[in-house]
């Protein structure tokens, strides 16, 4: 997706959002079109669809933080109200990698680069990330080379 096409949709969203009064949607959009804006300015120049994508992957991850620290708070309330706030967030991410694309992607990798224990994880890492394509968080793609490179 475009950023320019993100941009329309976010919009087109936010109507339809106001329209039926979704005021998750709502806030969530704007929100989003709040953080695209800001690295816009940020980087002084119109956004990449990757630098786009990284935007609402980073949104992404903050939500998930406040859900597992509202989680272990006991503050269930606050739970379901970020979870709502991300499935609409999740909406404009790529679908995310299957475990076993991981690990596929982890197998090529190691195989292209010739790691083979974990000290190698920082000549991989770059190579996962970049293939991965926002598709997987770097948390995930850390794990699975790491099990891949660490001997049963």
């Amino acid at each position: 997706m475009s950023e320019v096409t993100l941009e329309a949709q976010l919009q087109d969203d936010l109507k339809n959002a106001m329209r039926s009064g979704d005021t998750v949607a709502r806030d969530t959009i704007r929100y989003t079109m709040s953080s695209l804006k800001n690295a816009r300015i940020d980087k002084g120049a119109d956004l990449t669809a990757q630098e786009a994508i990284t935007v609402l992957q980073r949104d992404a991850k903050r939500r998930q933080e406040s859900i597992d620290q509202f989680r272990s708070g006991g503050r269930n309330d606050l739970v379901e109200k970020e979870e709502a706030q991300l499935a609409v967030l999740e909406r404009y991410l790529p679908a995310a990698l299957s475990d076993d694309e991981v690990e596929t992607l982890v197998r090529d990798a190691i195989a292209e680069t010739g790691a083979s224990e974990p000290k190698d994880l920082g000549k991989l890492m770059p190579l996962l990330i970049q293939r991965a394509a926002g598709r997987s968080d770097g948390k995930r793609l850390n794990e699975a080379a790491r099990k891949a490179l660490t001997p049963s």
